[in-house]
């Protein structure tokens, strides 16, 4: 991978696919309803690893730490101004904010314990984090279990388990987040039942991990989806989600303070 300028383990990799990351990566309101119940009545926000700045409350002080210069130009006019900085060390002083939020970025930080301490230490209130429970995700979703294994070594190390988050933070609670079978937002299981997204290279450029592997393998990966859904085979595995509304994929909303 490229250096990527001392702004994160992955930086570089949304200056990739920074460009075209709007286009499949809208917020789902669902999902931003719930992050918006956890933040309660923080008044002053501090948005870390915001990307372009899906969940991002509009009602509220909002400062947004984002380390890729390419998602600070997807980021529309009129949203929180942005700092390009890392969640290692943030340029704030301590307590500076009613609360902190974090939304499925921990798994890029380079130095997740010194990260999640310095979110608790310019939060005076709450932490709000979306994360993966990667022991749930790895095994139940179809695509990594039957078309693309090589996911699950992606997140092996990557992923800290809630309960090792909530220890670092010194406390919290665990609330699931439902994936909706029409989420708007295209993150890795988005597509659960609208397997076909997952052809569309414009789909994938919106998901990190698809970069990060050898383009080999996912071309072969998703060849054999495309011959699957061609043949019935895909149905034919996974016809029960068919008449699911949403699925638990191990997406895990972390609460502390």
């Amino acid at each position: 991978m490229a250096d990527d300028g001392g702004f994160g383990r992955d930086a570089s990799v949304y200056d990739l696919i920074g460009r075209t990351y709007t286009a499949t990566r809208a917020p789902d309101r669902r999902i931003h309803a719930q992050i918006l119940d956890a933040l309660a009545d923080a008044r002053s926000v501090l948005n870390v690893g915001a990307g372009a700045g899906s969940y991002e409350p509009t009602d509220r002080d909002v400062v947004a730490i984002e380390p890729s210069a390419r998602m600070i130009a997807q980021r529309g006019a009129g949203q929180a101004p942005v700092v390009r900085a890392v969640a290692e060390a943030l340029p704030f002083r301590d307590r500076s904010f009613d609360a902190v939020m974090a939304i499925l970025t921990l798994h890029h930080w380079r130095d997740q314990a010194r990260g999640l301490g310095e979110l608790r230490r310019v939060s005076r209130g709450r932490i709000v984090i979306l994360t993966v429970d990667a022991a749930i995700n790895d095994d139940s979703f179809w695509l990594t279990r039957d078309y693309l294994p090589d996911i699950k070594s992606l997140h092996h190390g990557r992923f800290w388990p809630p309960a090792q988050i909530i220890t670092a933070l010194g406390g919290g609670r665990v609330a699931p987040v439902p994936v909706p079978a029409d989420c708007r937002d295209g993150f890795l299981c988005a597509f659960w039942r609208r397997p076909e997204a997952y052809l569309d290279p414009a789909v994938r450029d919106g998901i990190s991990c698809f970069p990060l592997l050898p383009a080999p393998v996912v071309d072969a990966a998703m060849s054999r989806l495309a011959a699957d859904l061609e043949s019935g085979a895909w149905r034919a595995r996974n016809g029960d989600l068919v008449a699911r509304t949403a699925m638990d994929f191990g997406y895990r909303l972390i609460v502390a303070g």
